[in-house]
């Protein structure tokens, strides 16, 4: 797919008090460990744990805390974003749902290598109607810490696609510095390589977005 802009920035879009409501809210609840799709899309680490083999490889890929939210009021603050980015970059892509939104915690040597988003098969859950036979589409990150606050922890692209272990970085890499200030936005297809390098002071926290629909044709 040839995409004429790789991704859709608002600089300071949300407010400092929603970014901060935000923080509050999800720092009353329990986190958990965060995990990638090769440990199961649905896994239960309150009834089925890693053991310690699966948490040592996992933490080659990722180390972060994450807090679960579906609440209305802030699908309400940032939806409106989401359309006006897949409109403005010209996607134009078809979706009609969100997932939970995943507020992550980055500390100190925590982050997240190269990763996508997306999936090549479709979410199976018949039970479930909003993700059955959806794929992720859209992701968004909100930057609920203003960038002054800790160091390290760049959000970085690397548009071409393929897996970017194989290359050379330095020839290649973006790092998303319009979205540092707090209560900026960025949003962009979920199938662009792209990690968060780890945390060498203080801590990140974000709000992070996967808006879903039926797989392209």
């Amino acid at each position: 797919m040839n995409l004429s802009n790789y991704f859709w920035y608002f600089k300071s879009a949300l407010t400092p008090r929603f970014c901060d409501e935000v923080i509050k809210y999800a720092l009353e609840k329990k986190d958990t460990m965060a995990i990638t799709g090769g440990y199961g899309r649905d896994r239960n680490l309150d009834k089925k744990p890693l053991d310690k083999e699966e948490v040592r490889n996992l933490k080659y890929k990722r180390d972060s805390d994450l807090v679960w939210l579906n609440d209305t009021w802030i699908y309400k603050e940032i939806h409106p974003f989401v359309h006006q980015a897949n409109k403005n970059a010209g996607w134009n892509f078809n979706w009609d749902r969100s997932e939970s939104c995943q507020f992550t915690k980055y500390k100190l040597n925590q982050y997240y290598d190269w990763h996508c988003d997306s999936w090549e098969e479709t979410y199976d859950r018949p039970k479930t109607p909003f993700l059955h036979g959806k794929i992720r589409k859209l992701s968004m990150t909100c930057q609920l810490t203003d960038g002054s606050e800790y160091s390290g922890g760049e959000l970085e692209f690397d548009f071409r696609q393929y897996s970017p272990q194989m290359r050379d970085e330095a020839q290649h890499l973006r790092k998303a510095t319009e979205i540092l200030p707090k209560g900026s936005i960025i949003v962009f297809p979920s199938f662009l390589w792209h990690r968060v390098k780890p945390i060498t002071k203080g801590t990140r926290y974000s709000l992070v977005l996967w808006h879903l629909g039926y797989p392209f044709k």
